[in-house]
C-alpha cells in the first residue's frame, strides 16, 4: 500500500451492523465505501407498523447518505454484489465495477426462509423490506374492501380471514395490529360488513408462542392476543399454501384470502457469493474477534454472523447483537490499522421485548420481568432511542400518541397495486 494512502474499508450492508461500522469509524484514518441494494437504512423492528397502517414508509427509514453526510471519509454505492474475490481483495458490483478494498465487512442481514417451499413466497408475503410491509398493508386493507363487495356470506367469510405463520415477536406483533385495526381503527368505516367480525389465526408450530422469551411472559402474551379475538393455534405444522389458503399436518384446511409468513429467516446468499462456509440458513462462521477464518482482513456481523455466545448457542439475529457486533468490528478494524491486537466480541444483553397491541407488551430486562403498560410505555421508549435521526423520532412518537388517543390508524392507503378485489 502507498504510504499516502489510507486503508479501504468496504462495507456491505447498511443495516445495523453496517452502519455501526461505518459511524464508529468516523475519526479512524480510513476511506469507506457503503454498498447497499437500497438507498436508506430500514429500522426493521418497526416495519410491522408500516404494515399495519400506523407509521409510513418515511417514519423508520433514512437515506443513507443522508446519514453519514457529515463524515468525510465515506462514500456510498447504490449496487448490488454480483461476485467477491477475498484473495485478490475485490468486490465486483451488477454494472461491472469493481471496487478494492483493505478490510472488507459483510452484514447484509437476512431474508425470509420458507423451509425448502420456495413458492409458497407467492402467497404468503413475508415481512423484511418496506416494499414488504407497504405490500402487506395493501393486502390487508383490500381485504376488508373485497369482503364489503362480497356476494355471497361464504365468499365475505374468507375475504375477511387473516392467517400469519409463525409465533415469534413479528407474527405476534401482527396479529395483534391487525386485530386492533379490525376491532377499533376500521369498526365503524363499513356499510355492510362489521370488520369486528375478521376470524385472524396465528399458526405456530412448536408448543407455545415467543420462545425467545420465559414461559410466564409467552403464556400471558398468548391470552392478551386471545382478548384482542386472535386465534392462536399451537402445534400447527402448515404443509401447503396456495392462494386460497393453508392445509395443516393433520390434513385441515383453512380458507383465507390474506396470508403472512412470520416462520423463519435465512441469510443473504453473500457467504455463497464469497465462496465461504456457511451454515444451512446461509449464515457465515466467524472467530471470537468477528473475522472469518482464514481470511484476517475479512469480517462478519449481525444477522450473518455465527457466533456462539457463552452457553453454546448462536447469537440470535436482533438489532442489540447487530449493532454490537458493528462496534465491534470498527474497533478491531482500527485496531488492525493501528498495529494493535484485536479483541473478541462480548455480547451486552439488554432485554427483549415485544408489544402485543394498544397498552400491552411483554419485556425481560435483565432478571426484570414487565408485562401490560409499563413494558408497553418502555418498549415506546427504546424504540424511539433507537431510531435513526431527529425528525423520525418526533413523527414516530406524535403519530403513536395521535393513534393512542383517537384509535385512528393515519396511513391507511392502498398505494400500490395489490390482490385484485373480486
Amino acid at each position: 500500500m502507498p504510504e499516502n494512502r489510507q486503508p479501504h474499508v468496504v462495507v456491505v450492508g447498511a443495516g445495523f451492523a453496517g452502519l455501526n461500522v461505518v459511524r464508529a469509524l468516523k475519526k479512524a484514518p480510513v476511506s469507506i465505501t457503503v454498498i447497499d441494494r437500497t438507498n436508506h437504512h430500514l429500522f426493521q423492528p418497526l416495519l410491522y407498523q408500516v404494515a399495519t397502517a400506523s407509521l409510513s414508509p418515511a417514519d423508520i427509514a433514512a437515506p443513507i447518505r443522508a446519514v453519514v453526510r457529515r463524515q468525510k471519509n465515506v462514500r456510498v454505492l447504490l449496487a448490488d454484489v454480483v461476485g467477491i474475490e477475498l484473495v485478490a481483495k475485490t468486490v465486483t458490483l451488477d454494472d461491472g465495477e469493481v471496487v478494492g478494498w483493505d478490510y472488507l465487512v459483510l452484514a447484509t442481514g437476512s431474508t425470509h426462509s420458507y423451509f425448502g417451499h420456495p413458492e409458497w413466497e407467492t402467497h404468503a408475503r413475508g415481512l423484511k423490506t418496506l416494499d414488504d410491509a407497504i405490500a402487506i398493508r395493501n393486502e390487508v386493507l383490500l381485504a376488508f374492501e373485497a369482503a364489503e363487495r362480497s356476494r355471497t356470506e361464504e365468499e365475505r367469510a374468507r375475504n375477511l380471514s387473516f392467517v400469519i405463520v409463525g409465533g415469534g415477536p413479528t407474527g405476534v406483533e401482527l396479529a395483534g395490529a391487525i386485530a386492533e385495526i379490525a376491532r377499533y381503527s376500521l369498526a365503524r368505516d363499513f356499510d355492510t360488513i362489521d370488520p369486528t367480525q375478521a376470524s385472524i389465526q396465528l399458526l405456530e408450530g412448536a408448543p407455545r408462542i415467543l420462545l425467545a422469551f420465559p414461559d410466564s411472559l409467552a403464556g400471558k402474551a398468548q391470552r392478551e392476543l386471545e382478548k384482542l379475538g386472535v386465534r392462536v393455534r399451537l402445534g400447527s405444522m402448515v404443509t401447503a399454501i396456495d392462494e386460497h389458503g393453508v392445509t395443516l399436518a393433520d390434513g385441515e384446511r383453512i380458507e383465507a384470502s390474506t396470508l403472512l409468513w412470520a416462520a423463519g429467516v435465512q441469510a443473504s446468499p453473500i457467504g455463497r457469493i464469497a465462496g465461504l462456509e456457511t451454515d444451512r440458513v446461509g449464515r457465515i462462521p466467524v472467530q471470537a474477534d468477528l473475522r472469518v477464518a482464514g481470511y484476517e482482513s475479512v469480517f462478519v456481523a449481525g444477522d450473518l454472523a455465527l457466533l456462539n455466545g457463552p452457553r453454546g448457542k448462536p447469537y440470535p439475529g436482533v438489532a442489540q447483537v447487530a449493532i454490537q457486533q458493528g462496534k465491534k468490528v470498527a474497533a478491531n478494524v482500527s485496531a488492525m490499522v493501528a498495529g494493535e491486537p484485536l479483541t473478541a466480541f462480548r455480547y451486552q444483553d439488554r432485554g427483549n421485548m415485544a408489544t402485543v397491541g394498544r397498552n400491552y407488551a411483554i419485556a425481560e430486562i435483565w432478571k426484570l420481568r414487565l408485562t401490560g403498560f409499563p413494558a408497553w410505555l418502555t418498549w415506546i421508549f427504546v424504540h424511539i432511542a433507537y431510531l435513526i435521526g431527529f425528525r423520525n423520532r418526533v413523527f414516530v412518537l406524535f403519530q403513536w400518541a395521535y393513534g393512542y388517543l383517537t384509535y385512528h390508524r393515519r396511513v391507511r392507503l392502498i398505494t400500490r397495486p395489490g390482490k385484485q378485489i373480486d
